[in-house]
């Protein structure tokens, strides 16, 4: 699909998108603010699930965002791959959006366990090779995104770009020498564009998320607006 890579380069952003995104997210009850633990620890003043883009409506829509912010992103890639879990309806609305668009692509997708029965192995769907676009709705320290790579390369194929919904656009964290959690100067990614190699499609970033909350004064999102601009001060990354 013609959707080059090489060297990381700039993702084509579609501003209004991004805010149509934000919205569907805010009325679909995917993104609430509040206050959430994330898996770093921290007390975030939002929270994105996407677990709750859950009847074929939603899904269906979303699907349509990923499709539209991966062809103005100008990534090619030969396939699609979900990451178990939440990976597979994702990547698999995907490739049907695509399809549908005229792109049909080739999908797979892999278990937690390997299945000793059957075609057996952890692997599912076409067989991975050529350039592997993976599917996601957000990272948080690259580590699905890693697990993603080593799969793709055992079987011969190339991990080429990831697509996600959402960017935080925050500090991702890592386990030092004495065993305990910190801080580091990028975000997941950032270490998986400049570490890892891979382009990454993003809907919409943190930065949508605070233009949508800013465009709303007055109102009870409005009332938001300090709380995560005052987290993305501290957790942020440029």
């Amino acid at each position: 699909m013609v959707l080059e890579a090489g060297a990381v380069k700039a993702q084509v952003r579609d501003a209004a998108q991004a805010q149509a995104f934000v919205q569907f997210c805010v009325e679909s009850g995917v993104l609430r603010f509040g206050e959430f633990k994330t898996k770093a620890g921290r007390m975030s003043p939002y929270f994105f699930n996407a677990g709750l883009f859950d009847d074929g409506a939603k899904l269906g829509r979303l699907a349509q965002f990923y499709a539209k912010a991966l062809l103005a992103s100008g990534i090619e890639f030969d396939m699609i791959f979900g990451p178990a879990y939440k990976g597979i309806p994702l990547g698999a609305a995907v490739a049907v959006e695509l399809a549908r668009l005229g792109h049909n692509l080739p999908f797979a997708y892999n278990r937690k366990e390997a299945k000793d029965h059957g075609e057996g192995g952890t692997l599912v769907g076409a067989p991975l090779k050529g350039r592997v676009l993976i599917v996601d709705d957000v990272m948080s320290a690259g580590t699905a995104a890693r697990e993603s790579i080593a799969l793709i390369q055992a079987a011969g194929a190339t991990a080429h770009a990831v697509a996600i919904a959402l960017d935080r656009q925050e500090k991702a964290t890592e386990i030092g020498p004495d065993g305990r959690a910190r801080d580091v100067d990028h975000s997941a990614v950032q270490y998986v564009q400049h570490t890892l190699g891979l382009q990454v499609c993003a809907i919409a970033s943190l930065e949508d998320l605070l233009q949508y909350l800013t465009d709303h004064p007055g109102t009870e999102l409005g009332q938001h607006l300090e709380r995560v601009q005052t987290y993305r001060q501290r957790y942020g990354v440029a």
